[in-house]
């Protein structure tokens, strides 16, 4: 962290206090530190926005693993992204349910455009893409000196 600057806001009283008893909920133990991930979240939501950012997240999906293909579906679609797919983590949570999340990087609009396919198969029940930046980098947000090498763990 760089060096600290001190700012003031006016805020209305009603939704500073709404304000503090979610900070108190969540577990901060100062404002600072929760308008800092204030800030930090629209950040990576501005830089996740660009189609050429280079990203890096989780798909998430829950599915039926009855459902008729969708076990070969989901690999297929994997091995067409294979670039982006760093590792895979598989669960079973009941007799029907399976859990799987992916963890993926690349353009954020090829992560976007896979993490669709794969929420859109058949069977899935629910997925959700979560994306974020390797590094908040000011100066050069959109590059990084070093791409990781892709390891799978299934």
């Amino acid at each position: 962290m760089g060096e600290l600057s001190r700012i003031g806001i006016a805020l209305d009283s009603e939704l500073l206090k709404r304000f503090d008893l979610s900070i108190e909920k969540s577990g901060y133990t100062n404002r600072s530190e929760a308008f800092r991930d204030l800030i930090r979240d629209r950040l990576v939501r501005e830089q996740t926005a660009a189609p050429d950012a280079t990203v890096v997240g989780t798909v998430t999906l829950i599915y039926n693993h009855h459902a008729y293909g969708i076990t070969e579906k989901l690999t297929e679609a994997q091995h067409e992204h294979h670039d982006l797919v760093v590792s895979t983590s598989h669960a079973h949570l009941d007799h029907d349910s399976c859990l799987e999340v992916l963890i993926v990087h690349g353009k954020a609009a090829r992560v976007q455009h896979f993490a669709d396919i794969l929420i859109g198969l058949k069977g899935v029940e629910h997925g959700r893409l979560v994306m974020t930046v390797p590094s908040l980098d000011a100066e050069h947000p959109h590059e990084h000196a070093h791409e990781h090498p892709h390891q799978h763990s299934h």
